[in-house]
């Protein structure tokens, strides 16, 4: 099973290698938000919540992506080296 951290640098790879950004967000005073904004050419952006496997997301963390979602932002949840393979093809397909 992968730690957040491993899953957090292959996604950073993954991104970086299909010319985009995985920037970590931090929001001072604004607890539950997502850890890393993710930037692709084109001007598209995802919201990308990591974790461990097999991890789900805590309750502010559940109600801080219905927020974005529902603002119209694409918000995923990372968990596995699979679901990054997942979220990276459906980015570049899109």
């Amino acid at each position: 099973m992968a730690s957040e951290s491993q899953i957090e640098k292959k996604l950073r790879d993954e991104i970086k290698k299909n010319g985009g950004l995985a920037l970590k967000f931090v929001s001072p005073g604004c607890r539950g938000v997502p850890d890393r904004l993710v930037f692709m050419p084109n001007g598209r952006i995802y919201l990308v919540e990591l974790k461990a496997s097999g991890q789900k997301l805590r309750p502010l963390q559940k109600h801080m992506r219905k927020k974005f979602i529902d603002l119209g932002f694409k918000y995923y949840v990372i968990d596995s080296y699979k679901a990054i393979e997942v979220f990276i093809s459906e980015i570049l397909s899109t």
